[in-house]
């Protein structure tokens, strides 16, 4: 019972903080100059489909606005007045053609902004991508898939409303407003007067619901982005659910997730909701008015029978778009909420930033060196002190260490995923922040514990390390990590198709293919972080005979907690707490009895155990 208490305390606090950061993103003032920035997307086409849209939006508007002027002014006052029957028939005849007119004019109007929206959509997302592609490790430390999902997939799709219908036709409202406003005032000013008085008390009333509808939507946003980071989270880590028995503790969490974004989702729809009925309000009142006043000033011979039905026409008319209107603020209050997110990520600049001048690395002999480094992932954690190692081209050293003493630290340093603290990481002389990111990574192979298996076939997979390579290649790589002769077993061999994070593939066998993918790269420098860690032993053997003729010539770091891998390495380090307690080839590292000799000592003695 107090268990279950304290979890109860500990998710009443988690939600504190999440309402927290709810009520920290939404206090802000709506941001025009954001729209404009977000309307920027639309310049590629505001020469082609943008001027078709706006022309056929224009047709259509100049159509709708003069129909019922030829209704009441010309129908009623002139033909019907004077019971002239050929005026009448040509007037039927003429709007008809002008109906005509606005359904072409409509067509194209709405196949063009389709496709506007679509393309936008599409440059926007492609943006987002390729912009969080080129965003620094500590970018996704910070950050869950699943949250960064909802931004490219989510808030993305929530403004194609915006851009397929929304901007068009805040402009054909704005100019319906504003011609049913002139032709009413030109008809009868005092009639205008009557009617248009309920418009500032429907401006009064819709500002109050602004801010509370802005507010409701962006805490559907981050509701949201909370139950696909949990959804994500809860979908790859399946196995350890049903492992631990966890399904129903797990649903029960995944309830609360839901019912809190449902909440929201409810509360946003409902407050969005009111402005129709206003506008439903105001349409009644407006009616009201021009009945008993219209028919007041008819009857006092001031205005015709035929302007009566005019103004009947265009009030018809005027609470239409003012209606729209109404539910494009609503879009975009949302398209607001969802472009802050977006364009947070969009304005996130990488900590790992390439210099205006840097230069490509043509060629890379292999030398590395770091001189004074340090390096901390936060303030309170130094993952580095002051480390200096030189590493001459070509030669194979081993890091060794327990867990936490910057083994990996130094592979990202040198791959440049990180930047030093202080001090310089430095490959054949060059400061790595004197080079492009690309041509640096490309000289670079990196194997790391948990490889990554794509979606697709073998062959794919395999080629993801040098896309240019013929199947000969890729081939030749697999059987250089003794890869083949799994592959040949599969069904359809290389062609055979892996389902997701290569699952149908056994732990072994994903390394033996992220080996082979590194090996077709043809690397200057190859890092190995753990990599044999998943391969049985028979495996291994295959490995380090491979290695052995592919790592000549090349630079290579070996990081293992598996002492008998790194064995015949040329220079061994030993770490601790991010420094250097021992270094020398293992014959030397043990005959000094230290701290190398005691790890050796006690995973042999815990072998010896088994």
């Amino acid at each position: 019972m107090a268990k279950n208490k304290d979890n109860l305390k500990s998710e009443s606090k988690h939600l504190q903080r999440f309402h927290y950061t709810i009520d920290q993103a939404i206090e802000k003032p709506f941001n025009w100059q954001q729209m404009w920035r977000l309307l920027q997307f639309l310049k590629p086409y505001s020469k082609t489909y943008l001027p078709g849209a706006v022309l056929a939006m224009m047709v259509s508007t100049a159509i709708r606005l003069a129909i019922p002027i030829l209704i009441g002014k010309v129908a009623f006052d002139v033909a019907i007045a004077n019971k002239d029957t050929t005026l009448l028939t040509y007037l039927v005849i003429g709007i008809a053609i002008l109906y005509g007119i606005s359904f072409v004019a409509n067509t194209f109007r709405i196949k063009w902004v389709n496709i506007l929206g679509q393309n936008v959509i599409y440059d926007l997302r492609q943006k987002l991508f390729s912009h969080v592609q080129r965003l620094s490790h500590r970018f996704f430390d910070s950050r869950s898939a699943g949250s960064i999902l909802v931004r490219i997939l989510n808030d993305i799709n929530s403004l194609q409303e915006l851009f397929t219908n929304g901007i068009i036709n805040l402009l054909m409202d704005l100019l319906m407003l504003s011609g049913i406003l002139v032709i009413l005032f030109v008809l009868s000013p005092p009639l205008a007067l009557a009617v248009i008085i309920i418009i500032p008390l429907m401006f009064l009333i819709s500002t109050t619901l602004r801010r509370k509808i802005r507010r409701s939507w962006q805490v559907v946003r981050l509701h949201q982005s909370r139950m696909n980071s949990h959804l994500n989270e809860g979908i790859q880590g399946m196995r350890i659910t049903q492992s631990f028995s966890q399904e129903k503790e797990n649903a029960e969490f995944f309830d609360g997730v839901n019912t809190g974004f449902f909440q929201s989702f409810r509360d946003a729809a409902k407050k969005s909701a009111m402005f129709r009925p206003l506008v439903d309000i105001c349409d009644a009142a407006g009616t009201i008015i021009l009945i008993s006043y219209g028919a007041y000033l008819i009857l006092n011979d001031t205005i015709t029978v035929g302007t009566f039905v005019s103004f009947a026409f265009f009030l018809g008319m005027f609470w239409e778009p003012i209606s729209r209107l109404g539910q494009m603020y609503n879009q975009l209050l949302m398209a607001m909420a969802s472009s802050e997110r977006i364009f947070e990520f969009l304005d996130e600049r990488p900590n790992v930033a390439e210099k205006t001048n840097a230069y490509n690395i043509d060629e890379m002999h292999g030398e590395i060196e770091f001189d004074e480094v340090e390096f901390s992932y936060n303030k309170d954690r130094i993952a580095l002190k002051k480390l200096s190692i030189h590493i001459n081209a070509g030669e194979t050293i081993a890091l060794v260490g327990h867990t936490g003493s910057g083994k990996s630290t130094i592979a990202n340093l040198i791959s440049r995923f990180y930047d030093p603290t202080s001090g310089a990481v430095k490959i054949d002389g060059r400061d790595l922040r004197d080079v492009t990111i690309d041509s640096l990574r490309q000289k670079i192979s990196v194997v790391l514990q948990d490889t990554f298996i794509f979606s697709g076939t073998i062959m794919e997979n395999i080629r993801f390390g040098r896309p240019t390579a013929t199947d000969e290649e890729v081939i030749d790589a697999a059987k250089v990590v003794g890869a083949d002769d799994f592959i040949q077993r599969l069904a359809d061999g290389y062609q055979t198709e892996v389902e997701e994070r290569g699952n149908i593939l056994s732990a072994g066998e994903r390394q033996l293919l992220s080996f082979a993918r590194a090996l077709l790269a043809n690397p200057s420098i190859i890092i190995l972080d753990e990599a044999t860690a998943s391969i049985d032993t028979e495996s291994e053997v295959k490995i380090q005979k491979a290695l052995k003729r592919l790592l000549k010539g090349r630079t290579s770091i070996i990081i293992a907690h598996r002492l008998s891998t790194i064995r015949e390495a040329d220079k061994i380090f030993v770490l601790e707490q991010g420094e250097i307690l021992e270094q020398g080839n293992h014959q030397s590292l043990i005959q000094q009895r230290g701290k190398y000799y005691e790890l050796v000592k006690s995973q042999f003695t815990m072998l010896e155990a088994m």
